[in-house]
């Protein structure tokens, strides 16, 4: 990986959800916030360390920086969870106060209801395609992703269509 001077991260078309994220930790600064000044930090750093991933540093959209986001979420819900069957409720709680503060910035989760809705009729939108069983898995968990949005864990997408389709 190459060097980078400065914030080469950063320039002028910088993603607006980044300068929220920015202008929060600024506001808990100087609020003397220090729970959320470390997330936003720690969602800041891992933003930037997204950004310079690749050959070359790019400036990422929203979608990504959303990405980004929520597999910092998972890992504090993952962590939380850890925490909570090793009996660290100490630990259980700061992971979860860190999930809030990034909750925040994600988009709103889809309802269970909502997504198998989703899922039943790209389901049948496949089987009347010819597209069944198996077969249809990916073409069927592709069709959903894009419908339900940023809102829908993967991993609940691709159960709900493998049971719909087994």
């Amino acid at each position: 990986m190459r060097a980078l001077s400065g914030l080469a991260w950063h320039d002028r078309r910088m993603t607006s959800l980044l300068d929220q994220l920015q202008q929060d930790l600024s506001a808990a600064m100087k609020a003397g916030n220090d729970a959320e000044k470390s997330t936003l930090r720690m969602a800041i750093t891992a933003i930037r360390n997204a950004a310079v991933a690749g050959d070359q540093a790019v400036t990422l959209t929203n979608d990504q920086v959303v990405a980004v986001l929520q597999a910092e979420a998972k890992k504090r819900t993952e962590a939380a969870d850890i925490y909570k069957e090793a009996g660290r409720s100490d630990a259980e709680a700061v992971e979860r106060a860190e999930f809030a503060i990034l909750e925040r910035y994600l988009p709103a989760q889809i309802s269970s209801e909502d997504l198998q809705n989703i899922v039943s009729a790209e389901v049948a939108a496949a089987a009347a395609g010819g597209a069944t069983g198996g077969k249809a898995m990916g073409q069927v968990v592709k069709a959903v992703r894009a419908k339900a949005g940023p809102g829908a864990d993967g991993a609940i997408i691709a159960d709900l269509v493998k049971k719909a389709l087994g």
